[in-house]
């Protein structure tokens, strides 16, 4: 469920979302969300000052709490 929501929400802001590659690892209370993203993409996600992926971070944190979960967002280059 988080994979796909943070696929989508990527999809959306980068100019090639077929380059967008989201790996889910799951644990027991903690999901990790890797984002992957071309390198021309890098910058949209991440936004001025970080606060796109601090946005995607927090509607995945509100989504993740409503599941009973934890989920960290790591953006890989």
């Amino acid at each position: 469920m988080f994979k796909e929501l943070v696929e989508k929400i990527a999809k959306a802001i980068a100019d090639h979302p077929d380059k967008v590659e989201v790996v889910e690892v799951v644990g027991e209370r903690t999901c990790v969300i890797e984002l992957r993203v071309a390198p021309e993409d890098l910058g949209k996600i991440i936004g001025r000052q970080g606060r796109t992926a601090r946005a995607i971070r927090t509607i995945l944190s509100a989504a993740a709490t409503k599941e009973g979960k934890r989920a960290v967002l790591e953006i890989l280059e």
